[in-house]
């Protein structure tokens, strides 16, 4: 799948991975976290509060950003639509009756989506990278889907598309105000038995001739937050995970917790940030509520306030 990529600082002509980071993990780290884990309780169920669709356009100076659930945000901006790693199905997994069962609706139902332009993909995991989702939206949209490399003929061959493939910090642009750069994570890639790191995990950047916009995806922390505010600027919105971080022991490398978020935060000097992938499927050991309650307390440690590190409503459409 990613022979024809030439060798690089983050891919040896076979695999790709994180310069000066080592986020796999050994069989017996997973034995041990298996017997250790004592993972909480999450409710079987939890009703999303009811909030108004969001608007079909946004014009002008103004950006709309809308919580879905997980790592799945509409971002509307510049008069185009964008969704990010969209999720709608019941489990994050390659089974409809097994894996990752999600514990609240989509925020906003698929046939509530006004019509979506382009779809950013930071890597393969299940959980951001949907394939029935994506199918939906094809027929649907037929949106461009923008990711790392090797990603897209994974989405050719399942008639997904158009699709744009890009390697860290190349750019493309899909509309005459709007430019997109693919930028590094720390995190790492894999769907089945044979292919881990085959395809390039990443976050995305938004710059239209008004806003600046940074997807994240998945990754860890210290990742390259301070390199991406010195080479495209900082943000004026950063949308961060900040769920999926229990046991540290395990987690640390590729996903941040609340505190990592914080500091990622002010690496990028974001003028704001949104919280993502928290509160939608039990994946780690931390308990549903604890992400947006430790990170109301790693604001007050760092001096944060809680208009600049947002934890949005699922369906809410805030407008900056």
């Amino acid at each position: 799948m990613t022979d024809s990529f030439p060798p690089s600082d983050h891919f040896d002509g076979r695999l790709f991975f994180n310069p000066g980071v080592n986020t796999d993990k050994t069989r017996q780290d997973l034995r041990r976290w298996r017997r250790e884990r004592k993972a909480p309780l999450w409710p079987p169920r939890v009703c999303n509060a009811p909030f108004p669709p969001p608007p079909a356009a946004v014009d002008g100076p103004s950006v709309a950003l809308t919580y879905i659930g997980q790592a799945t945000v509409l971002v509307q901006l510049a008069g185009l639509n964008i969704l990010t790693d969209p999720i709608f199905s019941e489990r994050a997994s390659p089974f409809g009756w097994i894996g990752p069962k999600r514990v609240r609706a989509p925020g906003v139902a698929f046939d509530d989506l006004p019509r979506i332009d382009i779809v950013l993909l930071s890597h393969d995991h299940y959980d951001h990278m949907d394939l029935p989702s994506l199918k939906r939206l094809r027929d649907r949209w037929a949106p461009l889907v923008v990711t790392g490399l090797g990603n897209g003929r994974r989405l050719t061959g399942r008639r997904i598309g158009p699709s744009v493939e890009l390697d860290w910090w190349q750019q493309s642009r899909p509309h005459p105000d709007l430019e997109i750069t693919f930028v590094p994570a720390q995190h790492w890639s894999r769907r089945g038995l044979f292919d881990h790191r085959r395809t390039l995990w990443g976050g995305h950047v938004l710059t239209t001739r008004h806003r600046r916009v940074f997807f994240a995806g998945d990754t860890g922390y210290p990742a390259n937050f301070r390199e991406i505010a010195a080479r495209l600027g900082p943000p004026d919105l950063a949308l961060l995970p900040i769920g999926a971080y229990e046991p540290r022991w395990f987690m640390a490398k590729q996903h941040m917790n609340p505190d990592d978020a914080v500091m990622a935060h002010r690496d990028l000097q974001a003028k704001r940030s949104v919280a993502i992938h928290f509160g939608t499927f039990p994946l780690t050991d931390e308990a549903m509520d604890a992400p947006a309650e430790t990170l109301g307390a790693a604001r007050s440690r760092h001096g944060i306030a809680a208009d600049e590190f947002i934890v949005p409503d699922f369906g809410k459409t805030l407008f900056f």
